[in-house]
């Protein structure tokens, strides 16, 4: 497969590890099956993520075999199962509402965590909203205390001409803004 040269679209303006710049989400899966050990590493990873009061307010429903591979497809937009159809393992990434209110931005640095060694694995990740969430809820048996946040496709990149043509021209790491538009000293500047 060719690799991608990812200093053509991507250069941090401060030293930071390379792990950073090579994570991206591609929408190219190859089909193999991921071995339990490699995939559970990536949720043991999340499990360390830091969270207020120690609370670990992120749970992963995770779906490996065939049969629930199938169930999440039938609750993915169309936009997007397309293109993750082959992906061997999907996980859909909730947090308890009942630990308090930093639940959800405790789930999301879980989901950072998780997709860092997913890709010291080998493997691929892509965050999913495209997803409709009622119906999640209602085939996975998810409680009310729980928010559902988005779902994850995990696997192996493959080859993006494998994609259709209109995924094809996405299938490159994305840039980012400047530093100094994400960060304000002292006060809310526009």
């Amino acid at each position: 497969m060719k690799q991608i040269n990812i200093e053509n679209y991507r250069k941090a303006a401060y030293s930071i590890d390379d792990m950073f710049l090579q994570r991206w989400s591609p929408r190219s899966f190859s089909e193999k099956e991921i071995e339990k050990g490699t995939l559970m590493s990536v949720f043991e990873a999340a499990r360390w993520a830091p969270s207020a009061s120690n609370k670990q307010p992120w749970r992963f429903i995770i779906a490996t075999t065939a049969e629930d591979r199938q169930r999440f497809h039938s609750f993915i937009m169309d936009g997007n199962r397309t293109w993750c159809e082959k992906a061997p393992a999907f996980a859909l990434v909730i947090s308890d509402k009942e630990t308090g209110g930093a639940h959800a931005f405790d789930t999301g640095t879980a989901w950072g965590f998780l997709s860092l060694q997913a890709m010291k694995n080998g493997l691929i990740t892509h965050a999913m909203g495209g997803f409709y969430k009622d119906q999640a809820r209602e085939l996975l048996n998810i409680p009310e205390q729980y928010d559902i946040h988005a779902v994850i496709a995990i696997g192996y990149q493959d080859e993006k001409e494998k994609l259709e043509e209109t995924f094809q021209e996405r299938e490159q790491p994305s840039t980012r803004r400047p530093l100094e538009e994400t960060i304000m000293e002292g006060t809310f500047k526009v």
